[in-house]
């Protein structure tokens, strides 16, 4: 009990609130024993994922695996009792039960073998489930039960088979799950139960959009799940911006989208039209030589006939010329952004066929502007004017990328800190000094966290301003800023050289300097000063994105003494050959925190059919001699907290200052 002292007026406010939903003594202290029993709880498994970039099959195994902690928790449990190939066997199952369950029936054509194969599943899955639910409350794992059988199920999560008076009623419960031919729909409710309760929190470190073929199966699949949080990168902040309406942000996402031929995504996936775009296309560039925009194309995903290349190369061309005169556009709106020497349309000489690029004359790579007005290069034509039109309505009324935004938006942020870990997906702009560089953004300057949240704030004015005012296209303006500018620290370089890289043909132009944080940020001292920033102590830890870790060439993820871990190691598969692997992901659980460095993935039906993981190496990154428990959490700090009050409503309850209520209350 804490001690007695004087509740004062404003305390006795709050108090009389808390007591509406702890009307009693008994409720208030039934709470205080639930809470401090969670809180002596091992921590919950945190699961970081960062620049999945539309490579959903990937994505998918490596959430379904938790990273291979679920293979650890089934070779802990079953490693005396199953080979290792029927324990790749049993994982599998776990994490694609709807798929497998067939295969696996198909080998028994005697009912009794299958039934029996049911009955020795059933239990193994039960003892792997009931390992990963130690660490929760009942109730919680009550909770994740399905409505249909989740009693049964916790009866046998709950079950001593040593408990000799009880031996004929659990016994009874699997075999009339196999008699009433019910053991596939039990087989499936405990793997997906076992997922659900292997990781209790998924970090996505940004960058879920272009290049992969499936970046809206990612989103549909992370809607559905529990708890989540999403730092936002320069991919997901343009995407949001074509949401939200904006035409350059539009133009943008197009060009990403039709450079890697991955247009049907928008069509099916997203149901967004394109019939205008192709034939404002047709109309313009047919005869052109296409040659520099025949998209990126994965033969090994997809077949694309040669008439299909060579539209989707027209629009590639058509959009593209059009993102240039909108960038020209948002470049004179907002002088705040620096960018005033990529207005490249104005400095082209339309007759010589050249470009000034900072200085140097250069020979362009296509000269072929058929609608470019070289007086006014910025002009939108009448015809161009009306397809804007039509691809903001487009994108505005798809309702599906609206539910998508709308959950980037209320999960995203700039950046987020949990548990000691600080995550952003790019920078934190800094100078060659290693100080935090200063920016100016209508009429205030920002550095360091300031600067973070400053552009949190306007990226989401540029979705939820009023329609048509003059917020709404400053923070659309801004979210395309984010994509690219120079001092964006979801982007962290001098310029996305997207024009140099079209119509320049030295390979010296396409370099994007990269701010000097990338300098620093294998330096401890910098990083803990970024840490403090934040009010972190500097032990804690920064979960950074981004920029692929080129392992095969020696590189650490692990930087500035282990207090900075990039997370990028090449998810997607344009990365591969660069970084040497597939991606990292990391696993923060009450052991410690462990780096997981993957293996490219081949495929989901290859997954199923031969119990094919992804091959992975871990790393440790701390390690705890002591479990870690939730009272050492963000959580358990908050219900710490909640205790100390809950005692002073007591405290107000037997001083008489609240009077009690004998309304029952609940809490467990």
């Amino acid at each position: 009990m804490q001690e007695r002292n004087a509740v004062s007026p404003e305390e006795l406010k709050y108090l009389r609130l808390l007591a509406r939903d702890y009307p009693n003594q008994t409720a208030a202290a039934s709470q205080i024993i639930s809470l401090q029993a969670k809180c002596k709880l091992p921590k919950g498994t945190e699961h970081f994922m960062s620049d999945l970039h539309g490579e959903d099959e990937a994505f998918i195994h490596i959430l379904n695996s938790a990273s291979g902690v679920i293979r650890e928790k089934v070779d802990r449990v079953l490693g005396e009792k199953l080979t290792d190939n029927q324990r790749a066997e049993l994982s599998t199952l776990i994490y694609y039960p709807q798929e497998k369950l067939p295969q696996l029936k198909a080998r028994f054509t005697d009912a009794t073998e299958r039934d029996s194969w049911y009955r020795s599943t059933l239990l193994e899955l039960i003892d792997v489930c009931r390992l990963v639910s130690s660490k929760h409350t009942r109730a919680h794992v009550r909770s994740c039960l399905p409505e249909s059988c989740g009693y049964i199920i916790d009866e046998l999560l709950h079950a001593h088979f040593e408990d000799h008076n009880k031996t004929l009623y659990y016994e009874g419960i699997v075999e009339s799950i196999v008699e009433t031919h019910q053991a596939e729909p039990f087989l499936i409710q405990l793997c997906e139960l076992i997922k659900r309760l292997s990781v209790d929190k998924l970090h996505i470190v940004g960058d879920l959009y272009d290049r992969g073929p499936h970046p809206d199966v990612i989103l549909e699949r992370l809607l559905r799940y529990r708890r989540v949080d999403i730092q936002w990168g320069n991919h997901d902040v343009v995407w949001m911006g074509a949401a939200a309406g904006s035409p350059l942000c539009i133009c943008t996402v197009l060009k990403t989208t039709l450079a890697y031929c991955n247009h049907s995504m928008l069509e099916d996936g997203y149901g967004i039209n394109l019939r205008h775009l192709l034939h404002y296309a047709v109309h313009w560039y047919s005869d052109s030589d296409l040659t520099l925009w025949v998209p990126h194309v994965d033969e090994s995903r997809a077949r694309h006939s040669a008439d299909g290349i060579h539209r989707c190369a027209m629009m590639h061309k058509a959009i593209t010329i059009l993102m240039l005169k909108l960038e020209c556009q948002v470049i004179d709106r907002n002088p705040d952004f620096q960018m005033q020497d990529r207005d490249f349309l104005r400095r082209i000489d339309y007759e010589k066929g050249t470009v000034n690029w900072y200085g140097t004359e250069y020979p362009l790579r296509d000269t072929d502007f058929p609608t470019v007005d070289p007086a006014d290069p910025a002009r939108l034509t009448e015809e161009e004017e009306d397809l804007l039109r039509r691809l903001v309505q487009s994108f505005q009324h798809c309702e599906k990328l609206q539910r998508h935004t709308q959950f980037l938006y209320a999960k995203g942020s700039v950046y987020y800190e949990e548990n000691g870990n600080l995550m952003y997906h790019g920078v934190i702009p800094m100078t060659e000094d290693g100080s935090f560089a200063a920016e100016t953004f209508e009429g205030e300057t920002y550095s360091g966290r300031a600067l973070l949240d400053y552009c949190d704030a306007r990226a989401r004015r540029g979705y939820f301003a009023p329609e048509g005012s003059a917020e709404r296209q400053s923070g659309q303006d801004f979210l395309w800023y984010l994509w690219c500018g120079k001092l964006s620290p979801l982007f962290g370089r001098s310029a996305m050289t997207t024009f140099e890289r079209l119509y320049i043909a030295d390979p010296a132009t396409y370099t994007e300097v990269k701010d000097p944080y990338y300098t620093w940020y294998d330096d401890e001292d910098a990083c803990v000063r970024i840490l403090r920033e934040f009010n972190m102590s500097k032990n804690s830890h920064i979960v950074n994105g981004h920029v692929p870790v080129r392992e095969k060439n020696g590189e650490s993820p692990i930087k500035g003494n282990g207090r900075l871990l990039v997370i990028d190691g090449g998810f997607c598969r344009a990365y591969h050959e660069k970084t040497g692997i597939a991606g990292y992901t990391l696993v923060y659980s009450s052991h410690g925190m462990s780096l997981r460095t993957h293996q490219p993935f081949e495929s989901r039906e290859k997954a199923v059919k031969e119990n094919q993981d992804i091959l992975s190496r871990v790393n440790l990154v701390t390690s705890d001699d002591k479990r870690i428990l939730v009272e050492n959490t963000d959580e358990g700090i908050h219900w710490g907290e909640q205790i100390w009050d809950l005692n002073r409503l007591i405290l107000a309850y037997q001083t008489g200052l609240i009077k009690e209520s004998r309304t029952e209350c609940s809490i467990w």
